[in-house]
C-alpha cells in the first residue's frame, strides 16, 4: 500500500545571528502614554531607546569587556542601528556593541 499524500516538509526556523561586535535587539514598544497618565494620539509616540538582547555575536560573547548577555534589557543609542526586516513588527535591530550605553540589572 502506498501513501498518496506527500510527506510534510519540516519547516525550518530562520534565525538572525549578528557578526562582529554587534548584538540583535528587540526594541521595546514606543510609549503611547506619558508618565503622568496622559494618553497620546495614535500618531504621536514617545520613542524608546530600550530593548531586550535577542542574540549576541560570538565576538561579544567571548570578550570579557562586554558584560552583555542574551535577554538583558539595555539602553542603546539608535544612530547606527540597522533594522532587520524579519518580522512584521519591524522591532529587531542589529546594534554595534559600542552603542549600548547601559545594561539594566537587579541589585543583589
Amino acid at each position: 500500500m502506498s501513501e498518496s499524500t506527500p510527506k510534510a516538509k519540516k519547516q525550518e526556523l530562520e534565525i538572525v545571528e549578528p557578526v562582529g561586535a554587534r548584538v540583535l535587539i528587540r526594541k521595546d514598544e514606543d510609549k503611547k502614554q506619558t508618565k503622568s497618565g496622559i494618553h497620546l494620539p495614535d500618531k504621536i509616540e514617545i520613542p524608546t531607546l530600550t530593548g531586550r538582547v535577542v542574540a549576541v555575536s560570538a565576538e561579544v560573547d567571548n570578550d570579557e569587556d562586554y558584560p552583555i548577555q542574551q535577554y538583558d534589557k539595555v539602553l542603546f543609542a539608535p544612530t547606527d542601528a540597522v533594522p532587520v526586516d524579519f518580522e512584521g513588527d519591524n522591532r529587531l535591530f542589529v546594534v554595534p556593541v559600542e552603542n549600548i550605553v547601559a545594561v539594566f540589572r537587579k541589585a543583589k
